[in-house]
């Protein structure tokens, strides 16, 4: 037996039958130390090949400073994710796709105990409603349509149906052409949408304790798999507050200016100044979270409401983990008319958005949300480096496979 067990290759799916027998002392070199099998048969269910695209030991080498005469070199991304399915079975990939999970059941349940109701969006849409330079067209019979952006229109039109509290939790496109870090043509969109009674800023109160109660189901229920993944990529303990950190967009623009950075008033942020501005605010506050409210309408899409006093701003909020934007939310236009004259701006044809204009004619509470990238949250939490550890199978510019 002990020669045909030998012979096994690495990876190959087998079955035991053994007697389980207490040790003393432990085995510490085992994840069950306590414990060992004595075999007394065993069976070959699915042998496989002999040489493996990469060897796990390999993949799940922690990272090692750089400079280190002695680091062993690892697996490349490319090579992880061109073997994903090898790569799958690393401790890491388990641990960090178990969260992910566990994120996504926190979400429902959070919800639905706020009262939200989960809906389906429809993935093929008539029209961009993110704007239509990153969107998929698609042949449609004898017309185009396009892969959701979002599900933001169908969201807004379950409030314009009466459903006050609304989540939907979905695959998302964008045809961006960005290679980064943190960008992929295909995510998972964690939605909300929700009326509100007397001030947009219920909504942003209502998502930020979604969250932290997201990252308090993490923390207490996840520890084994953030332990995991941090023998791997150490990171610090995710950190943040229980009540809003809200900071106004001039205020982040004061702080940058400090820093040294030249940005114009109504300018976006850069991925660098993201992430600057997310050290600032941790140096200065100890977070990790914090929400920037009233963005310049300039950079914000078409259904954002304006602020009522200072014009060249908007009722518009992104949430950031570790120094980047995880979600992008606004109190949306509520008026058809207002909103007619919004698309007309911003060059958007107005009849492939009719349907949706005119479900704001018949009365509509005023309402707001936002968009949360699953993998974002994923990866910043657990502080990896790369959307594409947290993406099962992602989908960039530069990969459609496997």
């Amino acid at each position: 037996m002990v020669r045909f067990a030998a012979d096994i290759t690495k990876e190959s799916i087998v079955d035991v039958e053994a007697v389980v027998r207490k040790v003393d002392p432990p085995v510490k070199s085992c994840s069950q130390q306590d414990v060992e099998m004595h075999v007394e048969r065993l069976f070959v269910i699915s042998q496989a090949e002999p040489r493996l695209p990469l060897q796990l030991d390999d993949a799940v080498r922690p990272e090692g400073e750089d400079g280190d005469e002695n680091r062993k070199p690892g697996v490349t991304q490319d090579t992880r994710l061109d073997n994903r399915v090898i790569d799958l079975r690393t401790t890491t990939s388990q641990a960090i796709f178990r969260l992910q999970s566990g994120v996504c059941k926190l979400f429902r349940e959070i919800l639905d105990n706020k009262g939200f109701v989960e809906i389906q969006t429809p993935k093929l849409t008539p029209a961009a409603s993110e704007g239509g330079a990153h969107s998929f067209p698609v042949s449609y019979f004898n017309t185009t349509a396009y892969l959701a952006q979002s599900p933001q229109f169908y969201k807004q039109m379950g409030i314009c149906g009466d459903f006050d509290k609304v989540f939907c939790v979905g695959p998302v496109f964008r045809a961006e052409n960005s290679n980064t870090h943190r960008h992929l043509t295909e995510f998972v969109g964690l939605d909300i949408e929700m009326a509100f009674n007397y001030h947009y800023h219920e909504v942003i109160d209502s998502i930020y304790d979604t969250m932290v109660q997201i990252f308090k189901g993490l923390r207490a229920n996840f520890q084994s798999e953030i332990q995991t993944v941090n023998k791997q990529f150490p990171s610090k303990p995710f950190e943040f507050w229980e009540v809003p950190l809200k900071l106004n967009y001039t205020d982040a623009l004061v702080m940058l200016r400090q820093a040294g950075v030249e940005i114009e008033d109504e300018e976006d942020l850069s991925t660098p100044n993201e992430k600057l501005l997310g050290r600032l605010v941790k140096d200065l506050y100890s977070t990790d979270f914090f929400v920037l409210d009233k963005y310049p309408r300039a950079v914000r899409p078409f259904y954002t409401m304006p602020d009522p006093k200072y014009h060249k701003y908007s009722n518009s909020f992104d949430m950031f983990m570790r120094g980047e934007e995880i979600l992008s939310g606004s109190q949306r236009i509520h008026d058809a008319q207002l909103l007619t004259r919004s698309a007309e701006h911003h060059k958007i044809d107005l009849e492939k958005i009719k349907s949706y204009i005119d479900s704001f004619r018949y009365g509509t509470h005023p309402h707001g949300g936002g968009g949360i990238g699953l993998e974002r949250v994923c990866m910043l939490y657990l502080g990896l480096h790369n959307v594409r550890q947290t993406s099962m199978f992602p989908r960039d510019p530069k990969r459609l496979t496997p």
